[in-house]
């Protein structure tokens, strides 16, 4: 069975050494010229991380992550307001256990790969569905016959457009815009992600990086939706430039070290809700297909266990027709679970005056001090994740051989 994977980010090489290791024979195609290093800072958390473990590269991912002690509000002046350690949500609260370099993720899954077909620097633009597969057309290889398509491809995802419809019937703006990009360190994190929340809903973060030398930043604010050129970064800074002047802490180093960014990604605050994950061959996996938004996080997590979940229906008879259903209703659960924004949703993330931003930091001090403490670690450990792997047959050989 020849299944074309659209998408080389986390879903999609997820999926592909499934299908391999089950005999499948996957091809990812992927717009980039290259694998993408670097990107924002990503969890793995709960179940995923025993999908993790039984593709064997548990050693390779616990090698490459970012240990990071909790998350941290700073004031303008650099002084803190709150803290939210690790250890009190038993990594289950904004810092997971474990915390790792989208581009390390990915290079991970890559080397685990070596033998699935990659095209970079291409894209698919028509897709035509017969009895027998699906005539897929690139922008630049020449067409080519599958038994499958997987959309894999993201928020924006070309496959669900071409056999789903357009974007607007699908993503969902939840108020809000977010980069990411790396820069020079404007001071020593400790192993301390840190947020200074200014008045107007506006984040200014910092995450440590492998080198203490560099820091992963982000900015976000709020906003209902604004018209920007998705293909030009340089407009993309420039606004940002604007959103940002005066703000406080080291907003200047952050907009300063945006300007010559060359891993800067922005993009709207989304989530992606599809009610049917599959049309007749062709099928959706991970942010394409169901994505609660960066406020939900879980993204990462979702996409490794629908991989392994997809995968492992479609290898138990090879049936499209019985395996994407499956699929679905599989993870249907898990994804509903796992896309809820949490309590407050943007309002308490980013709350947009000063008086709201006290009153969250307050908030925050009240339920991390001593006597709330035991409180948060049981709301933390009480929801396990909707969902039990099944074992399935045609996978089992690679849960006990690293690749």
């Amino acid at each position: 069975m020849k299944v074309l994977i659209s998408g080389a980010g986390i879903a999609g090489p997820a999926l592909a050494y499934w299908l391999r290791r089950a005999g499948l024979e996957p091809t990812v195609v992927e717009l980039a010229a290259a694998p993408r290093p670097g990107g924002q800072t990503v969890d793995i958390r709960g179940i995923a991380q025993e999908v993790v473990r039984r593709m064997g590269l548990m050693p390779a991912v616990k090698a490459r992550r970012l240990p990071e002690k909790g998350l941290a509000y700073i004031r303008a002046n650099g002084k803190q307001a709150a803290a939210l350690p690790a250890e009190v949500l038993d990594g289950a609260g904004p810092v997971a256990e474990i915390e790792i370099l989208r581009g390390d993720l990915s290079e991970i899954l890559l080397a685990a790969t070596p033998d699935v077909e990659y095209l970079y620097g291409d894209s698919v633009t028509g897709l035509t569905q017969t009895t027998d597969g699906v005539r897929v057309s690139f922008a630049t290889a020449a067409d080519r016959d599958f038994d499958l398509v997987v959309g894999a491809d993201g928020v924006h995802s070309r496959i669900r457009a071409l056999a789903f419809g357009p974007e607007a019937e699908f993503v969902r703006h939840l108020g809000g815009y977010g980069a990411y990009f790396t820069i020079p360190a404007p001071e020593d994190l400790d192993g301390w992600m840190k947020i200074h929340n200014a008045p107007g809903g506006r984040w200014v973060g910092l995450r440590p990086d492998h080198d203490p030398r560099f820091a992963r930043a982000l900015l976000s604010f709020r906003s209902p939706e604004i018209s920007y050129n998705r293909r030009d970064a340089e407009e993309q800074k420039a606004l940002l430039a604007r959103r940002f002047h005066g703000t406080g802490w080291h907003t200047r180093k952050v907009v300063d070290g945006m300007r010559a960014a060359e891993d800067f990604y922005f993009d709207s605050t989304s989530s992606v809700v599809v009610p049917e994950w599959s049309r007749g061959r062709v099928v959706l996996l991970g942010d394409a297909g169901y994505c609660g938004s960066p406020l939900a996080g879980h993204g990462t997590a979702m996409s490794l266990v629908g991989a392994y979940v997809l995968a492992g229906e479609l290898a138990a008879d090879g049936d499209h027709r019985r395996a994407f259903p499956a699929y679905q209703e599989g993870m249907r659960e898990y994804v509903v679970q796992r896309s809820a924004l949490p309590p407050g949703g943007i309002a308490m993330a980013m709350p947009m005056s000063a008086l709201a931003i006290r009153a969250r930091d307050l908030m925050i001090r009240t339920m991390t001090s001593r006597p709330f403490r035991g409180v948060l670690a049981k709301v933390a450990a009480a929801e396990p994740d909707a969902i039990e792997l099944r074992d399935y047959p045609a996978l089992t050989p690679a849960r006990h051989t690293a690749p």
